[in-house]
């Protein structure tokens, strides 16, 4: 998995590409093409350069197979989920974000563990903030 002391940002289109891979397991560029473009219209081309600069991220991983390039999620859900939670707590419900976290709670949208890994990770993120700032 994924391994930084800061949480990633991430660009709707890299949080698209992530969403697709933790939805259905590992995928083929095709795969991924195919279930993103009825969104954003891309080219497959744009979505294969997308994914490959995402591997040079350490967002993805990438392992042929039978001659295809598969790609795998190397960033958690509630990794890809911190940066989306705090502009929505702050700048949309002006909360905290456990307001929001609870919300993914209600709505079974995470599985317990997630929700615990997503509280860790936006209380270390808050914590390295305050240090830094």
């Amino acid at each position: 998995m994924f391994l930084m002391t800061q949480v990633p940002d991430l660009s709707k289109a890299e949080y698209d590409i992530l969403r697709a891979l933790w939805r259905n397991g590992s995928q083929s560029i095709r795969e991924v093409h195919d279930i993103i473009s009825p969104q954003n219209g891309w080219a497959y081309s744009t979505t294969k350069t997308t994914m490959d600069r995402m591997v040079k991220k350490g967002f993805l991983s990438r392992e042929q197979f039978h001659g295809v390039f598969i790609y795998s999620a190397q960033i958690s859900r509630p990794a890809g989920l911190v940066r989306l939670v705090q502009f929505f707590a702050d700048k949309v419900l002006e909360t905290d974000y456990g307001t929001v976290v609870s919300l993914f709670a209600r709505n079974n949208t995470l599985r317990e563990d997630e929700i615990a890994e997503l509280n860790r990770l936006l209380e270390e993120d808050t914590a390295e903030d305050k240090k830094n700032g």
